[in-house]
């Protein structure tokens, strides 16, 4: 059974979420690889959550800002 299509304006915040995740990485001037490598996480996934085309779990989220050394409310932020 196919996942239901999320609603245009959950599709955007996701989109702003993995924007922001992007933003804090290359402000920390760290790679999609380096990045993916800290959090044990395979490299298309995280280039999916960047893109907003994915939608990570809390536990990955924690990860990705602990590894860009970020609070999670700095990339969760409307």
């Amino acid at each position: 059974m196919p996942r239901p299509t999320p609603p245009p304006h959950v599709v955007a915040r996701r989109r702003r979420i993995g924007a922001q995740i992007r933003a804090a990485r290359l402000e920390k001037r760290l790679t999609q690889e380096k990045v993916a490598l800290a959090i044990e996480m395979d490299r298309a996934t995280y280039i999916r959550i960047e893109q907003g085309r994915a939608s990570p779990l809390l536990d990955s989220l924690i990860r990705i800002a602990d590894a860009l050394g970020v609070p999670l409310s700095h990339l969760v932020r409307d």
